[in-house]
């Protein structure tokens, strides 16, 4: 008989190992599926993972492609280091875009380089605002911050599909919705000409290195871990928990609402419904995938901007569903969660046990 049997410390080579089982089982899996659907899966898997960065340009789109998906990423392995469960990278994202854009379309008309940056700070306050509700509700009522960070997700979209279709609406736009396009000080520079890689991949990527300064090499970081690890052990420290609720979920905010406008001032140049795709979402498996460690979270980010370049090209040359890119999110982090469960516990195989009265006509 197999069993669980609890481990006497947490496995450290199951903590990395556990990633790539996940990836590997997931691939398994789609080759059982793809056979299923009668699609060769050698090619299926091609089209997937290599097709869309075979040349330069598709590098160049994948790292545009992951801009926003790190910057919310990153933000959440703060909070969750913290054991504080935002779910709202979403919702933060898009009220970043839309109080980000709604600046950028006060100032059409304005030069300067003050512009850009005054567009991506109100940006970036959009998603504090929004994160800083859940905290207050957390903090002062103890609101399970998992089910309003969801249930306000669906609010900013609300709110987004509001503006686009009334008083942000482009009057000039053959009545579709979507604003106004953005000045031109108002929009990201490009890094490299002739692509859409912008500076917001630049911001990405400092991002990642401020977190991984601030969780290591900071008493604040320290404190956020401590009380991720344990709460009783914090406050006996006089760790002020309430604070550190408000900072880790302001970070995760304003992080998720810098990518937001990062996106809205980049490669999209204006406010429409479908701003995002999911990236808030598929931030949260991300953020998992990379064991909440910033380089681990830049290798799952690509991954996954990957996965959603590959799921467009299965659309195009396979004819498949573009909800294919959302099943290979899920079976990711199924299989993850599957194999994170390894980390405490291993498998144990125990023979059937005798009967009673088989041990005593022994003795």
């Amino acid at each position: 008989m197999i069993k669980l049997e609890p481990r006497g410390e947490r496995s450290k080579a199951m903590a990395y190992a556990s990633p790539v089982f996940a990836f590997l089982l997931t691939v398994l899996t789609g080759v059982i599926l793809f056979s299923s659907l009668g699609i060769n899966p050698w090619h299926a898997l091609v089209t997937l993972f290599y097709t869309p960065i075979s040349d330069v340009y598709g590098l160049t789109e994948l790292a545009v492609k992951a801009t926003p998906i790190l910057i919310c990423a990153i933000g959440l392995s703060v909070v969750f280091k913290a054991q504080i469960w935002n779910i709202g990278a979403e919702g933060q994202l898009l009220m970043g875009a839309l109080t980000g854009g709604v600046v950028a379309l006060q100032l059409i008309d304005a030069e300067g380089f003050w512009v850009l940056p005054l567009v991506m700070i109100s940006g970036v306050l959009g998603g504090m605002l929004w994160s800083g509700i859940a905290a207050f509700l957390k903090v002062h009522f103890n609101s399970n911050e998992i089910l309003t960070t969801i249930m306000m997700n669906y609010i900013a979209l609300n709110i987004l599909l509001w503006g686009v279709h009334g008083p942000l609406k482009d009057p000039q736009g053959f009545n579709f919705p979507e604003s106004a396009m953005f000045g031109d000080s108002a929009l990201m520079p490009i890094l490299i000409e002739g692509t859409r890689v912008h500076f917001g991949l630049a911001l990405a990527l400092l991002a990642v290195v401020a977190i991984w300064v601030l969780m290591s090499h900071s008493f604040i970081g320290f404190q956020i871990r401590v009380i991720g690890m344990d709460h009783g052990a914090a406050r006996l420290s006089g760790f002020k928990g309430k604070h550190l609720t408000y900072l880790t979920m302001l970070i995760s905010g304003g992080l998720a609402g810098l990518a937001g406008i990062s996106e809205v001032a980049g490669p999209i140049g204006q406010l429409i419904p479908s701003v995002s795709p999911g990236y808030g979402y598929a931030a949260i498996i991300v953020a998992f995938l990379g064991r909440l460690n910033p380089f681990g979270i830049v290798l799952a980010t690509f991954l996954m901007g990957l996965l959603y370049m590959g799921g467009e090209m299965a659309q195009i040359e396979l004819g498949l569903p573009l909800a294919l890119t959302n099943l290979f999110q899920g079976m990711l982090l199924f299989y993850l969660l599957a194999c994170d469960v390894f980390i405490n516990f291993r498998l144990r195989w125990s023979g059937p046990r005798k009967p009673a009265s088989a041990l005593r006509t022994e003795g």
